[in-house]
């Protein structure tokens, strides 16, 4: 699985030493003790995955699937009610968050309040999902996205395109380029290409659609 992922591991012997397969296994015992009541125990095991994996964050309660795979990994969290499907791909600074514990104390005991990823789905780096959203199977969510709502199966999410602006230019003129590593351009036949780390990213508003964005005029 590491390996069909990630193209700068060429062998099994160097997927083993993955760090999100060390935030993985620690997890896998943690859940155990977490859902045995061994709360203290489920910490424990929990931060050495934390400390091993360079800051990998699954929480005990987390129900994760298969073949999860968090490139790169550093930053990401996935918080206590998190419920994440199969063959799911998170990019690094990932946040599977909350809405706050003012909201979630006043939240009847045992409800959901973090957010249910589907099955492979590809969340983009740095983007935040917070509260008890639904992400729909086969979706994708670009770099930097900020999401709140449902996002339905098959959908695509993306975020502003930075802006860059050419010193000297005509009353501040704007020039936008095509997005890099962690974003997404387009192919001769005019569709969406996804880049490393994300999808398309069209400029202006965020954008959830089961179709390829239009071009902003």
């Amino acid at each position: 699985m590491v390996v069909e992922r990630d193209p700068a591991v060429s062998s099994t012997a160097e997927a083993i030493l993955s760090p999100h397969l060390i935030a993985l296994w620690a997890h896998r015992v943690s859940h155990v003790a977490y859902r045995g009541d061994h709360r203290l125990l489920a910490r424990l095991i929990f931060l050495t995955g934390r400390l091993l994996s360079g800051g990998i964050e699954i929480h005990p309660g987390a129900r994760i699937g298969r073949r999860l795979f968090i490139d790169h990994g550093c930053g990401t969290v996935i918080g206590e009610t998190a419920v994440i499907g199969d063959d799911v791909t998170l990019y690094h600074q990932v946040t599977l968050g909350a809405l706050g514990w003012w909201r979630d104390k006043r939240r009847p005991p045992g409800q959901r309040r973090h957010p249910e990823v589907g099955s492979r789905v590809v969340i983009g780096a740095n983007s935040v999902l917070l509260g008890p959203l639904r992400v729909g199977d086969d979706a994708r969510i670009g770099a930097q996205a900020f999401v709140t709502d449902d996002v339905p199966a098959g959908a695509v999410v993306v975020a502003k395109r930075s802006e860059v602006i050419m010193p000297g230019g005509r009353n501040g003129a704007v020039s936008q380029n095509g997005a890099g590593q962690d974003g997404a351009g387009h192919d001769g036949a005019g569709q969406s290409s996804a880049g490393q780390n994300g999808v398309n990213q069209n400029g202006g508003r965020l954008v959830t659609s089961t179709r390829e964005p239009e071009k902003e005029k």
